[in-house]
């Protein structure tokens, strides 16, 4: 399995809640993401990386959007996910100026995905690392994913498979040789870092 970069320091994980939090600001006034310029920042936010914003407001879900491949800098990916996290998830409204300032920012940083090798429902489950495991599942044009996170709400792998099946469209009992499953894990930078 691909190895999780080196965990950053101190300052490089709050410098990226800074960037979250200013680029939710950003796009209150000016409806885009918080340009950064990769150079003005450490080489470790300057690293191409795939992150996900989660925000929640009175400790419930208000955004969650990342992305599953590296294709930005660290710093950029940030930016550019907090403000579509705010703004661009359909399942919630836009974040108002009175949302902004109680929201909480949570940033994962995923490690490369690597391909889960199995021949059957049963085999996946067996193979998945609870509370580890970040998943992609994908069937034809059906896709979703799960962070590590989502086992706190759901422990057990059936269930954790079966809700990401539904996530990507598809009825929970759904089985076919043709899915593919990968699996990432996450570093984790709280808000209250």
């Amino acid at each position: 399995m691909s190895s999780m970069p080196a965990r950053l320091g101190d300052e490089h994980r709050r410098a990226l809640l800074k960037v979250a939090s200013d680029s939710i600001v950003h796009g209150l006034e000016h409806n885009c993401p918080l340009p950064v310029e990769p150079a003005d920042h450490a080489a470790p936010l300057r690293e191409v990386r795939a992150t996900f914003v989660t925000l929640h407001l009175a400790n419930k879900l208000r955004g969650c959007i990342g992305t599953l491949e590296a294709r930005r800098t660290l710093i950029a990916d940030v930016a550019h996910n907090a403000f579509a996290a705010a703004f661009r998830d359909p399942r919630f409204k836009p974040v108002t100026k009175d949302d902004a300032d109680q929201i909480d920012v949570h940033i994962s940083l995923l490690s490369p995905p690597e391909p889960i090798q199995f021949n059957s429902e049963m085999d996946l489950i067996r193979k998945l690392r609870p509370r580890v495991d970040g998943l992609i599942f994908e069937e034809g044009p059906c896709r979703s994913t799960f962070l590590p996170a989502v086992w706190e709400s759901l422990p057990e792998p059936h269930q954790f498979f079966e809700a990401l099946k539904r996530k990507a469209g598809l009825l929970e009992n759904y089985w076919s040789g043709t899915i593919r499953v990968w699996r990432y894990t996450t570093e984790s930078i709280p808000q209250a870092y």
